[in-house]
């Protein structure tokens, strides 16, 4: 028969218990810390490796980070338009959902979540705008068509670029109305493009132009137009 002392040594007593289980736990959540790790480095290596084609999505998703980052002269700020020159390659909603999921990949981290972090509210309602001007897919046989939804998205882009604010202070942004400008492919499509800004917004684009530009910016910004095709 065993003595007391035997059972003592044993039995686990309860703090002993709670102590080893507690180290279970501990042990477990970092192996599946470490387990997610490796596979998260994983999944970053492979689409990594897709980086170095040019125009798809996890050159797009790059280059996106590199523009949040912004190799500028003073080493800080954000590219905006290098995110808009980006945003403007991606050829159809689809395949930015493509871009969205291959920046989850390559930097475990949400891309409209760090749009929103990096942009100004103004510069980014005009990335949804230019993301919504998209079609949804594009297949082989595609041609470009300008629709309403098209010319919608033009005219809230433009109004994007004058509700933009400098550190609380009114201002425009010239490079994001030049770029809407140069995407624009003719004078009626212009045309079409102010009828949308008048319905969605209820004021004459040509008059918020001249409010928002300087009289010697306004007259090469029309010329962009002007020098367009007429149809």
């Amino acid at each position: 028969m065993k003595n007391s002392s035997a059972y003592e040594h044993d039995d686990f007593t309860l703090k002993e218990k709670l102590t080893y289980g507690i180290v279970g736990l501990v042990v477990l959540s970092g192996t599946f810390l470490l387990g997610r790790s490796v596979v998260r480095g994983a999944r970053s290596t492979s689409e990594q490796k897709k980086t170095y084609e040019d125009g798809n999505a996890a050159s797009f998703a790059q280059q996106l980070k590199m523009a949040f980052e912004n190799d500028n002269y003073f080493g800080w700020g954000t590219d905006e338009e290098g995110i808009r020159d980006v945003i403007r390659k991606v050829p159809s909603k689809d395949y930015f959902k493509q871009v969205i999921n291959s920046y989850q990949k390559l930097y475990a981290r949400s891309l409209m979540g760090d749009l929103k972090e990096e942009l100004a509210a103004s510069e980014y309602n005009e990335m949804l705008a230019i993301i919504a001007g998209k079609p949804d897919k594009i297949t082989g046989n595609y041609s470009p068509i300008v629709t309403s939804q098209q010319y919608l998205a033009w005219a809230k882009r433009l109004k994007a670029a004058f509700d933009i604010t400098y550190w609380f202070v009114p201002g425009t942004d010239e490079p994001a109305i030049k770029a809407v400008f140069m995407e624009i492919p003719t004078q009626a499509d212009f045309q079409k493009v102010a009828a949308a800004y008048l319905k969605e917004y209820g004021n004459e684009l040509m008059s918020d132009l001249k409010s928002e530009l300087e009289f010697w910016e306004i007259g090469s910004m029309m010329d962009i137009i002007n020098n367009k095709p007429k149809v």
